[in-house]
C-alpha cells in the first residue's frame, strides 16, 4: 500500500469520544509532530439518550476529528450497548491494522464500573486484532490481505480516579500544547455533553493536570506499556 495511505498510530475506542476522552492531547501532539494519525471507533455510540440520531452523532465526530487535526476515522457498524469480544469482530479491526499498518496502537486498557461495558470488550477486541494483524496462513479471513505486525501495543484510561494510579509500565506524554484541542475536541460531542454536564470538562482537564505535574509537564495523558520501558543509552532517553 502507498505511504499516503499508512497511518503510524492508530486510536481505537468503543464510541465516538473515547478517544478523545483518553488520549486526546496525545493525538493532536503526534499530529503536530508530523505522524499520520487515526481513530476506529468499534461503534456509533448510539442510541443515547440525548442524541436524536446516529446521524447527528457522526457529524460530532467528524468535527472532533477536524478539531484533533486527525488524518482518518473509522466508525463501525457493531452495536453500541451490546458490543462483545467475538470472532468476527476481531477480523474486521484486524482487517484496518493491515489495510494502515501502523507501528502502535492505543487501547482502552481498563474496566468502567458504572459506565459502559463496551469499553472493556473494546480492549479485548483490540488486543486480539493486534495479534489476528501478523498472523499469516489465514487468507480466508483477510481475502489475501497482507500480515503486518504492530509493534507497540498503548493503553489509555477512561477512568478519573486513574490519574492517581501510579504503574511503572506507564509513560506520561506531554499534552501541554494541545490540552484545549482534547477539551474542545471534547465540547464537539453536545448530545453527550449538555450544559448541565459542564462539570465532568473541568474533570478531564484536573486529570490530565495531574498527570502532567507527575511528570513536570503542565497536563500530560498516562499510556500504559505492555511491558517494562527500557533504555540503551541513557542520557539520550533522560535528556529527552
Amino acid at each position: 500500500m502507498p505511504d499516503e495511505f499508512s497511518l503510524d498510530v492508530i486510536a481505537v475506542g468503543a464510541h465516538p469520544d473515547d478517544c478523545e476522552i483518553g488520549c486526546g492531547g496525545t493525538l493532536a501532539s503526534l499530529v503536530a509532530q508530523g505522524y499520520r494519525v487515526g481513530i476506529i471507533d468499534l461503534t456509533d455510540g448510539e442510541p443515547t439518550p440525548l442524541c436524536p440520531s446516529p446521524e447527528v452523532r457522526l457529524r460530532e465526530a467528524s468535527e472532533a476529528k477536524g478539531v484533533l487535526g486527525v488524518h482518518h476515522r473509522v466508525i463501525f457498524d457493531l452495536p453500541n450497548r451490546r458490543l462483545f469480544d467475538s470472532f468476527e469482530a476481531r477480523v474486521q479491526l484486524a482487517t484496518e491494522f493491515r489495510r494502515y499498518r501502523p507501528s502502535i496502537v492505543l487501547s482502552l486498557g481498563a474496566k468502567t464500573p458504572l459506565a459502559s461495558p463496551d469499553h472493556w470488550q473494546a480492549m479485548q477486541i483490540t488486543e486480539a486484532a493486534v495479534f489476528y494483524s501478523r498472523l499469516s496462513k489465514w487468507d480466508e479471513h483477510f481475502n489475501g490481505m497482507p500480515t503486518h505486525k504492530i509493534n507497540h501495543l498503548l493503553y489509555y484510561s477512561l477512568a478519573f480516579e486513574s490519574a492517581f494510579e501510579r504503574n511503572a509500565n506507564a509513560v506520561i506524554h506531554d499534552i501541554s500544547e494541545t490540552l484545549e484541542q482534547k477539551l474542545n475536541s471534547v465540547r464537539c460531542y453536545r448530545t453527550q455533553f449538555p450544559v448541565d454536564k459542564e462539570y465532568l470538562f473541568e474533570r478531564v482537564k484536573n486529570m490530565a493536570l495531574a498527570y502532567g505535574a507527575a511528570a513536570g509537564f503542565v497536563a500530560g495523558e498516562q499510556l500504559t506499556m505492555t511491558r517494562a520501558i527500557g533504555c540503551r543509552n541513557l542520557v539520550p532517553f533522560l535528556n529527552g
